[in-house]
């Protein structure tokens, strides 16, 4: 199992330029930032501008699915176009469980 690894070098940085935040975001906290419910937060369209933290190991599938607003709800796309959506920065935030 993989899981992100809040104390890598990656998510560091991004806690850094977020102090007072670290570890796992609360559903109070997302919904507040992304206007989405966990479960159903797409990688676009948030309450607020957030940095985006893509997994580098996504780079290596020809296709993936992201939410898509509701726990129900996922749409397809290339990991190439997660990057220009987003705009986000492909790092290694994984651990192995």
């Amino acid at each position: 199992m993989r899981a992100c690894d809040v104390g890598s070098d990656s998510c560091w940085s991004q806690r850094t330029a977020n102090p007072g935040r670290s570890g796992q975001a609360d559903a109070q906290f997302v919904r507040a930032r992304t206007g989405f419910v966990i479960g159903g937060v797409p990688p676009v369209g948030h309450a607020e501008a957030l940095t985006t933290l893509i997994d580098a190991d996504l780079l290596a599938f020809d296709e993936i699915w992201a939410a898509a607003g509701t726990p129900n709800a996922v749409f397809r796309l290339l990991p190439a176009e997660l990057v220009a959506i987003t705009g986000g920065l492909v790092a290694d935030v994984r651990r192995e469980e």
